[in-house]
């Protein structure tokens, strides 16, 4: 990175990119931090409440202005750092999907752009992971798959070729389908038209990764990934048997990243009435699970 002189910005200085890759350890979560080299204007990607520390020491290192908090998704496994970033820095905004059930500063839906200084990010839905509606022939009475969207998207950066894929594509795999009303079918077709249409040389950085991978590419999915490359059938198959234990979090992590960001360090614990005292979809549900004489 080349720094002004005397006032003047290099060419060089106002094509490059600003970008660093962040990890969370306990929940395997990546953090993306992309900035403007010329305004210092940055958007951090899912930061963990964990790091926040550290991610707000390297964004004032790099001196730069942090305008968004962008999520991809409620996220299931961990609690957002979105709330603690905001109490450091004001000016910053949060940023979810239109389609999430969750609080936002603002929401993005397909094709919209979010722009920092000379950079911005493409909004991509692609649901499949989480679902944008809700499906009562799916409803099971259970807490974990009550009325909520989580909105999944993913950000492009079509100048730097790259994208942050959230949990929808991951390294050599995918997000999975059996919770927050996720949807094979969906999430195959998202990947498929929303990722793998973009050029085989873009950079896909995922939200996850479990064995030590930083990133790939759409070309390397496309030939490699061992769920994607199958027909729909074969991996609807191969989703639905997975059989993986639930997030260890999710009781403590979905009711607090639903919050809004002021809200977000109260005691994510919320009462059974709290969550669902004045939620229709739950009651009606309740009503024609046990009322219903037959």
């Amino acid at each position: 990175l080349k720094f002004p002189v005397n006032g003047g910005f290099s060419a060089d200085m106002i094509t490059k990119l600003i970008f660093r890759q962040l990890f969370e350890p306990v929940s395997c979560t990546y953090t993306y931090l992309l900035g403007c080299p010329v305004s210092r204007k940055s958007i951090i990607i899912d930061p963990v409440l964990e790091t926040v520390e550290r991610d707000a020491k390297l964004i004032k290192e790099l001196n730069l202005d942090p305008i968004y908090s962008a999520n991809t998704h409620i996220h299931a496994d961990h609690i957002t750092g979105t709330g603690e970033l905001k109490r450091i820095f004001p000016q910053m905004l949060s940023v979810l999907s239109k389609h999430a059930d969750g609080r936002a500063d603002v929401r993005v839906d397909d094709r919209e752009i979010l722009k920092f200084g000379n950079k911005n990010l493409e909004v991509r839905t692609t649901p499949g992971h989480t679902n944008e509606k809700n499906d009562m022939d799916n409803f099971e009475f259970t807490v974990r798959r009550i009325d909520w969207r989580a909105g999944c998207i993913t950000y492009i950066s079509r100048d730097h070729r790259m994208a942050f894929t959230g949990d929808a594509l991951l390294i050599r795999g995918c997000g999975r389908t059996d919770f927050q009303e996720g949807n094979p079918e969906t999430l195959y077709k998202s990947i498929h038209e929303k990722i793998f249409s973009l050029s085989d040389d873009f950079l896909l950085y995922p939200a996850h990764d479990y064995k030590g991978f930083l990133l790939t590419t759409v070309g390397e999915e496309k030939k490699y990934n061992p769920r994607l490359t199958k027909t729909l059938e074969d991996f609807v198959d191969i989703m639905k048997n997975l059989k993986l234990p639930y997030p260890k979090q999710i009781d403590k992590a979905v009711p607090a990243n639903k919050k809004s960001s002021e809200d977000i360090d109260e005691d994510c614990n919320e009462s059974f009435l709290h969550l669902f005292g004045k939620n229709i979809y739950f009651w009606r549900c309740v009503i024609m699970r046990f009322c219903i004489v037959k």
